[in-house]
């Protein structure tokens, strides 16, 4: 995907920096020690922008919709593992990432919103019977 494109969609741009906020702050963690909770940050934190990026290319409106879900179950993983850090005193605060997740998240539910009303019927019947 050429650079221009990626930088004028929202979802991709926001993902993408917050991929970054994340790989940073898993870094941290790795340096305290704090493995299990890093790794599942990371999966989880990157993949957002991953499942936002596989859905610029989906075979159709119903796949977009399906990929688009997909990354907003990963911010919903993700707001659990870094609820448990901001909670827990011996991590490192992670304000910052969770303000950056809420952001993500109204994208990712406005998006779905506009998608939604946009799919004909038809596909929305055979989306959610499967």
């Amino acid at each position: 995907m050429k650079k221009e494109v990626f930088d004028s969609n929202p979802i991709l741009k926001l993902s993408f920096d917050f991929s970054l906020m994340v790989i940073d702050y898993c870094e941290k963690l790795e340096n305290e020690k704090k493995y299990v909770i890093a790794r599942q940050l990371l999966k989880s934190g990157t993949s957002i922008g991953a499942n936002a990026m596989e859905a610029q290319n989906g075979k159709s409106k119903a796949d977009f919709i399906h990929k688009i879900k997909n990354a907003a179950k990963q911010t919903e993983k993700l707001q659990y593992w870094l609820r448990l850090c901001e909670y827990s005193n011996k991590y490192p605060g992670c304000k910052e990432l969770i303000a950056k997740l809420k952001e993500i998240n109204k994208v990712i539910g406005k998006i779905l919103s506009t998608a939604k009303k946009r799919l004909p019927f038809s596909y929305l019947l055979i989306y959610f019977i499967f």
